[in-house]
């Protein structure tokens, strides 16, 4: 049985925008054997739709950051916050990159805007794509652009990747730790909290520190998501959420995407992606015991993380489903995980 995907991240625009122009539309058609995302990886796979990250690249520091998160422990800096100027022109590059591969794929992508749109995409066998921003570095403090680019189908946004911005901070790239450093929101990030909710953009915890979770979850009235995440309590990264926060989560209503970085979900915090799908499955049990069988889903991080040799690329999806189907996991479950979450989620939050 085919099981249609739902995945919560991928930086497949990052990793278009670093080519050559004259290049992009092919290696996503046609495929160039690079990184995790192309249309026929992706039919091969069952992805059937996700969030399209637009993020905005730091300068190069001269920090290998791969290598030096593959030495446990580790302990990075953050960069510096992105002027908005600049980051709003690699944003509108982004955008408009998703935008052209609906173009020229000839509808077997749709960027789509509603819940509904969603489904109708699968129903066709097409891609649904919705737009997403990793870090607000686009948006001034006005939100004049968050308009604009909710105009362009922007439907959900994380204030920070982990970086600073003008509306809050991110967690450190440091194992082991947990998020809990440094202030909250800022008097804009509770401004754009509420403009969001206004807007019915859904708000993405992923990056987002300890105190600014907790800020959110005062003000926000919706339920609670983090799109591309694992479990603190099996790999004590920082990136991760604790069990704490898992139930804050909890209690909103809202739902956490498991992240398949290895450096995320192996205990010992290692990048090696020789690893066994058993230990996805014990983040998986972990969030199903705190959040229920309504509030996971996938958030593989494709494009922007060493994946799991298991899994390699969106093609070996169904890697991942078969071994939930090995653990004895029902066909009910594993249609929730893996597509059904992600819609009710969305519709909840986006409304119709």
């Amino acid at each position: 049985m085919t099981q249609p995907i739902f995945d919560g991240h991928n930086d497949l625009l990052l990793r278009l925008l670093n080519l050559p122009e004259d290049r992009r539309d092919d290696a996503f058609l046609r495929g160039d054997g690079k990184g995790h995302l192309d249309l026929p990886r992706m039919q091969a796979g069952s992805f059937a739709g996700g969030m399209f990250a637009i993020y905005i690249p730091s300068p190069d520091d001269g920090v290998d950051h791969d290598v030096a998160m593959g030495r446990v422990p580790y302990d990075l800096p953050l960069p510096e916050r992105m002027p908005r100027a600049a980051s709003q022109a690699i944003a509108l590059d982004m955008a408009g990159i998703l935008l052209r591969l609906e173009r020229v794929s000839k509808g077997a992508l749709r960027v789509c805007r509603t819940a509904a749109e969603i489904e109708a995409a699968r129903t066709a066998g097409a891609v649904a794509a919705v737009m997403h921003m990793e870090g607000a570095e686009a948006i001034g403090t006005d939100l004049d652009a968050l308009h604009a680019f909710h105009a362009m189908g922007l439907r959900t946004l994380g204030p920070v990747w982990s970086r600073p911005t003008a509306f809050g901070h991110g967690v450190p790239f440091r194992f082991p730790s947990d998020g809990d450093t440094g202030p909250g929101l800022t008097p804009a990030g509770r401004d754009l909290v509420r403009e969001c909710n206004a807007l019915r953009i859904m708000l993405d915890l992923s990056h987002l520190n300890a105190k600014g979770l907790d800020d959110v979850a005062a003000l926000s009235d919706a339920p609670l998501v983090a799109t591309h995440s694992g479990v603190h309590a099996i790999s004590p990264s920082s990136r991760n959420l604790t069990d704490r926060q898992l139930d804050t989560i909890a209690a909103s209503g809202g739902l956490v995407g498991l992240n398949f970085a290895v450096g995320f979900l192996r205990p010992d915090g290692g990048r090696d992606p020789d690893m066994d799908l058993d230990v996805m499955l014990r983040h998986f049990d972990h969030l199903l015991g705190k959040l229920g069988e309504g509030g996971v889903a996938l958030g593989s991080d494709f494009d922007g993380a060493v994946m799991p040799a298991a899994i390699g690329d969106a093609a070996g999806l169904p890697a991942l489903v078969q071994a939930m189907r090995d653990a004895g996991w029902g066909e009910e479950l594993i249609g929730r995980i893996a597509w059904g979450n992600w819609i009710d989620m969305l519709r909840r939050t986006w409304g119709g």
